[in-house]
């Protein structure tokens, strides 16, 4: 949720951000609009109900009819409280649900445009040159005992899977080194619940353009979490923290209905309805948010390096960032089969809009309470899977294990199962 005081001081950065973003500008009108007949009801409220008050000092002096005058006008004046009140009360539900709508300021400096329009920033290593044909992930996954397409769509439909075997020591693997890394890094680890109440969903901006993405168990009111963002940025719902930055790192599974990407990525897991993840989340001071922000990519980074894989880091461009996002970076690795970079994590600075839909405060140098910002960034997912199998395959099907994840899974080589 976006801060009005800011918005009656400069509606002028709004309406940049909606064009950037390439939203409806006259969004700022309507909330500055809405905003000034909200106070101007108010006010109106706050004055007839000061004359109330004193109006009844007059009834309780006045004798006969004078004082049956009083009654009826003080009747009158009560009716006209009542309506005052409502009608403030209803601009304010008004103002507060169109709010709700409007998406986080982005960043200055991120690049204006849709999905298409992202900066690279940099590329970093060289994708491999191969003297044999490559395989794809699933075909080095079937070949390797690792993953099981087939039996996941028996059992519970399309985009479903197993990982068996080496597959699944090997994300245990990948996350186990990704916890370890933030853990040295000064996170506090956290395994989450992923079932969360509406108001838990909505406050983090997932409910909004994105809501067809997301499980809903209707006889429970409760919604199945695509990322540990959801549950880690309720954390401190409608509280006052402090000892900022505070940073926590979850590991949850998490499901996505993919509605709308019918025909995209239909072959192995790269796009799937239930993966495993782990995220980093933090809580600072806004002033501190642009360069946290900048931390969690390198941390990213980091973890790219240990798993020895090529990849680029893209400025995503403000009109494919979602509600919450002011600024996202994506590192992006590259696939063989596919011959492009595939999106491996995403970082993104949010800064206060989710902590206002939350009311979750610190108090600055002068004890005053205000929003904190939020920020979040993946360092491992079920995906990395898919480059590791492809990029680091070896002719006879047979995969090498980088060198971080040796001592996980005790072992050099994958090698291929009997079949």
């Amino acid at each position: 949720m976006i801060d009005l005081r800011a918005l009656r001081n400069d509606p002028d950065r709004l309406r940049a951000s909606q064009r950037a973003r390439g939203e409806d500008e006259a969004v700022v009108d309507r909330l500055l609009d809405l905003d000034e007949r909200r106070r101007s009801a108010l006010s109106g409220f706050e004055s007839l109900r000061a004359e109330q008050k004193s109006f009844g000092k007059s009834v309780s002096k006045a004798q006969g009819e004078e004082r049956q005058k009083l009654l009826d006008r003080a009747k009158e004046l009560a009716q006209q409280v009542k309506e005052a009140d409502a009608e403030a009360q209803r601009l304010e539900q008004e103002l507060q649900d169109l709010l709700r709508v409007v998406p986080n300021i982005v960043e200055e400096g991120a690049p204006a445009g849709g999905e298409e329009d992202y900066v690279v920033l940099e590329t970093i290593g060289t994708p491999p040159s191969f003297d044999f044909e490559p395989k794809d992930h699933l075909e080095l996954g079937e070949r390797l005992g690792a993953i099981d397409m087939e039996r996941g769509a028996k059992v519970s439909g399309a985009r479903f899977y197993f990982l068996t075997g080496v597959g699944a020591q090997l994300q245990m693997a990948l996350l186990n080194l990704a916890m370890e890394q933030a853990i040295e890094a000064g996170f506090v680890p956290m395994i989450p619940p992923v079932l969360v109440k509406p108001e838990s969903m909505e406050g983090t901006g997932f409910l909004g353009a994105h809501a067809s993405e997301v499980y809903h168990l209707a006889e429970d009111d409760l919604y199945l979490v695509g990322t540990s963002e959801v549950p880690l940025a309720a954390y401190h719902r409608d509280e006052i923290i402090g000892d900022l930055p505070r940073r926590y790192v979850g590991w949850s599974s998490c499901f996505r209905r993919e509605a709308g990407s019918y025909g995209k990525d239909t072959r192995g897991i790269i796009r799937v309805h239930q993966f495993d993840k782990v995220e980093m989340f933090s809580y600072c001071d806004p002033e501190d948010a642009h360069e946290e922000h900048l931390r969690l990519l390198n941390w990213e980074k980091q973890m790219l390096a240990k798993v020895e894989l090529p990849y680029r880091v893209i400025d995503v461009a403000a009109g494919d960032l979602g509600a919450s996002a002011a600024r996202k970076y994506d590192c992006e690795a590259w696939v063989p089969t596919q011959s492009r970079y595939r999106e491996l994590t995403s970082t993104s600075n949010c800064t206060e809009f989710q902590a206002r839909r939350l009311s979750v405060r610190f108090r600055d140098d002068e004890s005053r309470t205000r929003p904190v910002a939020t920020l979040n960034g993946t360092l491992a997912t079920t995906r990395w899977i898919v480059s590791i199998l492809e990029n680091h395959q070896q002719a006879d099907g047979s995969v090498r294990v980088p060198q971080a994840l040796r001592k996980y899974l005790g072992r050099e080589v994958l090698e291929p199962v009997a079949r």
